[in-house]
């Protein structure tokens, strides 16, 4: 399995809203130019998470983008899959070897062991929300602010 830069950069973004909820919204350039990333890319991965219910935008001189939902309602599966399409590629769908060995009807050896890792990795993917992620900032803050004084 490889994480895409959709991927990691959907999470960033997710992220970062999900820090400011309460706070009204973020613009895109602004979300862009704090988490130093390319503004065309958020861009395109905002539109992906608001296409997928996971943002929502607003118009207007005040506007930009906040969390469709509060961050314990949001998982990194909903992040991933908005931002990536899908959470792992089972090769033998994206990628046949064999036209005839890797159809769906096929008897083969080893798809159960990718449908069983997709299982997995989606089911360890909705088990973690935004706020599992920010409690997990939050502890690790102390250690790196005190590293930082001293």
């Amino acid at each position: 399995m490889r994480v895409t830069t959709w991927a990691e950069y959907g999470l960033i973004v997710s992220l970062h809203l999900a820090r400011r909820v309460g706070r009204g919204p973020t613009p895109a350039r602004e979300l862009a130019e704090r988490e130093h990333l390319p503004h065309d890319y958020v861009e395109q991965i905002l539109l992906r998470l608001r296409r997928a219910g996971v943002v929502e935008s607003m118009r207007g001189a005040k506007g930009g983008y906040f969390l469709a939902r509060q961050p314990a309602a949001v998982t990194v599966r909903d992040v991933i899959e908005a931002s990536e399409g899908v959470t792992f590629e089972v090769p033998c769908d994206v990628h046949p070897v064999n036209a005839e060995r890797c159809r769906p009807d096929a008897s083969c050896g080893i798809r159960p062991v990718w449908r069983l890792l997709e299982q997995r990795i989606n089911e360890t993917l909705a088990g973690v929300s935004l706020a599992d992620l920010l409690q997990s900032e939050l502890v690790a803050a102390p250690a790196t602010q005190a590293v930082a004084v001293g």
